[in-house]
């Protein structure tokens, strides 16, 4: 099973971490834990004072959960460990100390929007449409909820979560996911280079308090992550899920 692969370069103070799976950017175990392992290495790098995180390809951004390893969960055990990965990365982001800027180019699916909002920044182009669709496979967006309702409100997440059709772009700019959406990758790229740039030039220690202060009030999500972790981790052994992605792969 191809598990992907995680690229990051440091040049001139700014980090790109590109993630990458032939299927839709989806992502499985492994490489959830190489995309947190690559955050917390650069919190502590003194050559990175801002970090971009981006997908491969023109088209999705990020696919969620992978499919192929959510049905092979076959008890408790393992499904609150696929879930702590989603975790455990969306508190590595929390916790880094640089701004990460979210280069969203395409479409984004659960996990995905959970980047894009546990972000400090995220731009986008205008194909980058987003859904939740965790309720549909019998589950529910618990662990990447609470970024996403910090970023778009309660009211808006209510909407992503019950409804799980696509919004759009400007959808997502307009409930704050978003900051600017541009019309082309080209300028989506621009927009990104010249933000991180700016962002280079500063402060780290100011960088470093303000980001205590975006962040305060989820002191707690350590322990909130892990106990949505285990909701997920008991309702994606249930007849239900598997029975729904068989039908989805089977299409």
């Amino acid at each position: 099973m191809d598990t992907g692969k995680v690229i990051v370069n440091v040049v001139n103070d700014i980090a790109t971490l590109t993630f990458a799976h032939p299927k839709s950017n989806s992502l499985p175990a492994k490489l959830l834990k190489e995309i947190t392992e690559s955050i917390n290495k650069l919190a502590s790098d003194k050559n990175a004072k801002v970090i971009i995180i981006r997908s491969e390809g023109e088209k999705s951004f990020c696919g969620g959960a992978s499919f192929d390893e959510l049905i092979a969960i076959k008890d408790f055990k393992s499904g609150k460990e696929f879930f702590m990965g989603f975790a455990r990365l969306i508190n590595a982001m929390r916790k880094c100390p640089k701004f990460i800027i979210a280069r969203v180019q395409g479409k984004a699916v659960g996990g995905g929007v959970g980047i894009a909002a546990a972000a400090d920044y995220t731009l986008a182009s205008s194909e980058a449409s987003v859904r939740l669709s965790e309720l549909l496979l019998g589950i529910g967006p618990f662990v990447v909820g609470p970024a996403i309702e910090r970023k778009i409100g309660k009211t808006a997440f209510i909407t992503m979560t019950i409804d799980t059709e696509w919004h759009d772009a400007f959808w997502a700019k307009q409930n704050g996911l978003y900051t600017k959406v541009f019309a082309t990758n080209r300028e989506l790229d621009e927009a990104v280079a010249e933000l991180a740039k700016k962002i280079s030039s500063c402060n780290l220690d100011s960088v470093a308090q303000l980001k205590k202060i975006f962040w305060k009030g989820t002191e707690d999500w350590d322990e909130l992550l892990e106990e949505r972790a285990e909701i997920n981790g008991r309702l994606v052994m249930s007849e239900f899920t598997k029975n729904y992605i068989k039908q989805f792969k089977g299409k």
